[in-house]
């Protein structure tokens, strides 16, 4: 177990967990379920991570650290202090978990300047007072680092870890919609055109990489995770229905209509309903390898759920499978409502998507082109030179 020595000589145990990449979060433990040894949390063993904060330590390197001493007294701020400064951090993330939550304002509101985040999980509705955010707010007059208060008992241990990890990743931010919050990811010159990424089912932001990076060189781009992917919540209740809505709420929330919209897969069938019911919304519309709406023939089978944890709630998968199988056949009819211009990008033979379908719903768009690159599903990962040239012979770029 590693230590170190604060400026009162005390020798003083921390743990490490997890290897996640970035710099360490700081995690200030304090609650009465602390599982660290009771007589001696501050000892030779080590404060250990709470169960509900063991998904963080496979998104960050998670560094814990007793609020108390050995006698059960709050720590000084200085010995926190001691403890950035024996990590090699100029500035810290921070994480004070309930009653380490005490330390952790404490330690923000004397040092402002050495915090670069600040988490407080607190206890949930009716708990003690003392670890209110109100309190908390009024010590942190001076910190003008970001602060995430997040409530224990109202979040499982998996959200409460992607509601952490999207605070603390300087590329995110967070919007709700319908009470939902969606993690998105914004690159690219304010003011500039604004061009809306939106992934496939069981991908994420992420999935867009150097696309986005390139694209962002002459455009305000916003690539969403929507619910049950990523870094957003997963609050059940999906479909391309669904997904239709909350990318319609995604772009009024952040003030978006009229924006390039650039979706794949699932998230191009929500893209071309959206585009359907409120053409007002997308000013340009690139379906890359979307569904038709056709029903499936043969349907596909319920599916089984793949072992141990995934990205993205499993929930998604029989819900629009469903909807694939036997989809509304106004979704069909409604493609002559589309009046964006669009550009249907199809993979080719290699994709599991029937090409002849692609090509009907491009003839079924007003005012629609048909580009097939030949890369399978995935074109603008297979191919993202192609995808690029394609988009901005469209007009985009």
């Amino acid at each position: 177990m590693p230590t170190f020595t604060p400026h009162d000589g005390v020798t003083r145990a921390y743990g490490v967990r997890g290897d996640g990449p970035g710099r360490p979060l700081v995690c200030l433990i304090g609650d009465p379920d602390d599982p660290s040894d009771p007589d001696d949390p501050s000892g030779p063993s080590g404060p250990n991570v709470p169960e509900e904060l063991t998904p963080l330590a496979g998104r960050r390197t998670l560094v814990t650290l007793s609020a108390r001493d050995a006698d059960g007294r709050p720590l000084p701020a200085d010995v926190v202090d001691a403890l950035r400064v024996h990590l090699g951090q100029e500035r810290i993330d921070l994480l004070g978990h309930l009653a380490g939550g005490e330390l952790a304002v404490r330690y923000a509101a004397v040092h402002p300047d050495r915090v670069r985040s600040l988490v407080l999980v607190t206890p949930g509705a009716g708990a003690d007072p003392a670890h209110s955010p109100e309190r908390a707010r009024r010590a942190l007059g001076a910190l003008t680092a970001p602060v995430a208060f997040l409530e224990r008992g109202t979040e499982d241990a998996v959200a409460l870890a992607r509601a952490v990890a999207a605070f603390l990743d300087p590329a995110v931010r967070t919007v709700a919609v319908d009470g939902v919050r969606l993690a998105y990811r914004v690159a690219g010159p304010e003011g500039g055109r604004p061009l809306v990424l939106v992934h496939g089912r069981g991908e994420s932001a992420t999935t867009w990489g150097p696309v986005m990076g390139e694209l962002a060189a002459d455009h305000r781009v916003y690539a969403v995770d929507l619910r049950g992917h990523g870094l957003s919540d997963r609050p059940g209740g999906y479909g391309f229905d669904v997904f239709r809505d909350e990318l319609g709420g995604f772009l009024k929330a952040l003030g978006l209509a009229g924006a390039t919209v650039v979706a794949h897969s699932m998230g191009a069938g929500a893209a071309c309903l959206l585009a359907q019911r409120e053409p007002a919304l997308v000013g340009r519309l690139v379906l890359e390898e979307p569904p038709s709406f056709v029903p499936l023939d043969p349907p596909r089978p319920v599916p089984r759920r793949p072992d141990g944890r995934l990205a993205f709630d499993w929930g998604i998968v029989p819900a629009t499978d469903a909807q694939l199988n036997a989809p509304d056949p106004a979704w069909r009819a409604g493609l002559r409502a589309i009046t964006a211009p669009t550009l249907v990008l199809a993979g080719g033979p290699a994709s599991h998507v029937p090409q002849d379908q692609l090509a009907g719903l491009a003839e079924a768009v007003p005012d629609a082109r048909l580009v097939t690159i030949e890369a399978g599903h995935l074109v603008h990962e297979t191919r993202p030179a192609a995808f690029l040239a394609a988009i901005r012979e469209f007009g985009t770029g």
